[in-house]
């Protein structure tokens, strides 16, 4: 949970324009939305591009590039109640680590559904 709501990062399959040394057409990559707190059907903001996806070569060789999240930890711990820490695959074999850190503000005309569309 944050200022803004529910934080729900997801992950989606694009195809590759051009596959690394000839390897799998498809790529994982992760989004960002951001739920109502009062009603978490209301889909408040959503990235309009992936917020992590294959860069390196670690990420984007092997089996399936991919940059799927697989756990994400609010640091509380450390008086950083913004931050958070977002774990993931790497193409099947290697954990990744990124940080993700929540704006004072939303970005302005990223919202889905508007307040009234979903009551």
């Amino acid at each position: 949970m944050t200022r803004h709501g529910w934080l729900i990062l997801y992950h989606g399959v694009s195809k590759m324009a051009e596959p690394s040394g000839g390897g799998h057409p498809l790529c994982y990559s992760a989004g960002v939305m951001v739920l109502s707190k009062e009603h978490p059907r209301v889909i408040r903001y959503r990235s309009a591009a992936p917020v992590l996806m294959p860069e390196l070569p670690q990420g984007a060789a092997g089996p399936l590039p991919t940059s799927c999240s697989h756990r994400i930890d609010r640091r509380d711990d450390i008086g950083l109640p913004d931050r958070f820490d977002v774990y993931y695959g790497m193409a099947d074999s290697r954990i990744g680590a990124a940080r993700l850190d929540v704006p004072e503000f939303l970005p302005p005309g990223r919202v889905v559904d508007p307040p009234e569309a979903k009551v």
